[in-house]
């Protein structure tokens, strides 16, 4: 098997109709995308773990269920959590509502699936906060909701300001995280001055410069070129 597919078959356990389909018209350019996206996702400043569910969540805020799938698998295989999933499924609620919530819920069921655990599917339909959060606090199940339950409480107090303050503190996930996670969701959808309040938010919270390089890089691969031309706008220059 050339060297993308097998790459590829090692990631996702089958090779992708995309992947395929890149070795099919263009191999070496498979070959050059495979090489620059193993660098990228590799432990760095960012370990792969974070890489893969930061990732979960950006594409969760653009509502780009693909993707976002593809990632889920990545951070259970490097350890994330049920729990640490359902946190950074949250966040992306600031960005983009309920839609990026009903697509969360996806990566969640997705996450089931994967470990053989029996749930209820959300159907088809429009939802109210209330229910896609009670739904995904469900999905729990055994594991700790408990964040995810007090995000619910604030929503049906309709404290809005609380909502965010909380969603973005200290809890499984750590502060500094989600403010990298807002940084790349705006960076995906290339609002780059957006992205660069965040970053500065994310350097307050104790984010490096090389956290916020990684996470230019890693939007790079799921969002373009363009995405990175958004993260570079606000990185520090390294001077030689």
């Amino acid at each position: 098997m050339a060297t993308g597919l097998s790459y590829f078959k090692e990631v996702y356990d089958v090779v992708p109709g995309w992947v395929q389909k890149m070795h099919d018209y263009r191999p070496a350019a498979l070959d050059h995308y495979t090489s620059l996206r193993s660098d990228i996702m590799q432990d760095g400043a960012l370990s792969r773990k974070e890489k893969d569910i930061l990732l979960v969540g950006m594409n969760a805020a653009r509502l780009y269920e693909r993707s976002m799938i593809y990632h889920t698998k990545g951070a259970l295989d490097y350890g994330a959590t049920l729990s640490e999933l359902a946190e950074y499924l949250i966040v992306p609620y600031l960005y983009n509502g309920n839609g990026a919530l009903k697509t969360g819920v996806k990566s969640l069921e997705y996450a089931l699936s994967l470990k053989d655990r029996d749930y209820t599917p959300l159907a088809e339909g429009e939802y109210t906060t209330e229910e896609l959060m009670s739904h995904m606090i469900g999905l729990l199940g055994n594991e700790d909701s408990a964040f995810a339950q007090q995000v619910l409480n604030l929503i049906r107090e309709g404290e809005e300001q609380e909502v965010e303050s909380f969603i973005l503190s200290e809890a499984v996930v750590a502060q500094k995280l989600k403010h990298i996670l807002m940084t790349g969701i705006y960076i995906t959808e290339l609002k780059g001055k957006q992205a660069g309040e965040w970053m500065e938010k994310a350097r307050e919270c104790g984010a490096t410069e090389e956290e916020l390089a990684d996470t230019g890089f890693i939007c790079l691969l799921t969002a373009g070129i363009p995405a990175w031309f958004e993260a570079s706008d606000s990185l520090t220059e390294i001077k030689g």
